[in-house]
């Protein structure tokens, strides 16, 4: 196994000012205020504003979103995430029908499909995201579908409910490194998310399988080294790396910036070890260029 080679720990003074390479601008494109303006009439929730995306000014100028459905409360309290949790309300039936609505105003080639955790259902929402890949398609029929999906608590049949619509990416987020699972990730199981990883191969072979991990929560370079080579052997083809940016200090501490060169030699690792592609990049999150990614992807494949 080839190591990964980052810097020593350093741990985050609070309040320490973000390097350079971490600064965005605000927002407020033309583009940016119609999309929102969009979102807001069609009562839609995007993983974009939820999550607080360093992201959503660019993506969104150019005319790109993440879809929540499922409404924006979700079950779980996981620690890194800045997503509102409770107890949601009740299932919005017509949600597919607003998203494919979105879809088909904002013309998109790649839609991306997320949502909250709703351990509340019985089939984790499985359901809601069959009915809106079915009425997007059915609506932009040459739009690009990816749907990144909670681990519907292990149930094969939901994961197989989702995969029957026919996305043509199926994206589920290992987010961190084992050790720190029972930490950041309430009730997440890392297991479980290779093995929806590896059940999606095997019931669909013909949908890429994608995934994200974040750096900055403590994470030591063999462990790093040990998740990619799992992905790998579940057949993961897509990864994102990215940087964990505390979304308020009652979120999980991050330990330390990680600089672009050490996100390059995580990108050539990866790649050494078979991924089709990689993102990796201190402001890269799982759908993040999600469009170019599925590009490079098919590029990749196709050779």
């Amino acid at each position: 196994m080839e190591a990964v080679t980052i810097a020593p720990v350093e741990f985050v003074r609070p309040r320490a000012p973000k390097p350079e390479w971490l600064k965005v601008r605000a927002p407020g494109s033309d583009n940016y205020l119609r999309l929102k303006g969009l979102m807001k009439d069609l009562r839609l929730h995007t993983v974009c504003e939820e999550a607080r995306c360093p992201n959503i000014g660019e993506c969104w100028h150019h005319g790109t979103a993440t879809f929540m459905i499922l409404g924006d409360v979700c079950t779980r309290a996981c620690a890194y995430c800045a997503v509102a949790h409770g107890r949601p309300d009740e299932l919005d039936l017509a949600e597919p029908a607003r998203v494919a609505d979105a879809v088909s105003a904002m013309a998109l080639r790649h839609a991306v499909i997320t949502s909250v955790d709703r351990d509340d259902l019985g089939d984790g929402g499985a359901s809601i995201f069959a009915d809106t890949i079915r009425q997007t398609r059915a609506r932009v029929r040459a739009c690009r579908i990816e749907v990144l999906i909670p681990d519907f608590q292990g149930v094969a049949a939901s994961l197989h409910t989702v995969l029957d619509a026919g996305p043509d990416v199926l994206n589920h987020n290992i987010e961190t490194v084992p050790r720190l699972y029972r930490m950041a990730r309430s009730g997440g199981r890392y297991p479980r998310s290779l093995e929806l990883l590896d059940r999606s191969r095997r019931h669909a072979p013909a949908i890429a399988t994608k995934t994200g991990l974040m750096v900055g929560l403590g994470e030591e370079a063999d462990e790093i080294a040990s998740v990619f080579d799992d992905l790998r052997g579940v057949g993961v083809s897509i990864l994102t790396i990215g940087q964990y940016l505390r979304p308020t200090p009652k979120h999980a501490p991050m330990v330390r910036y990680y600089h672009p060169d050490e996100f390059a030699e995580l990108k050539r690792i990866a790649l050494s070890k078979g991924f089709a592609h990689v993102e990796s990049g201190p402001l890269v999150r799982s759908s993040y260029h999600a469009h170019e990614q599925a590009d490079a992807f098919e590029l990749a494949t196709s050779r």
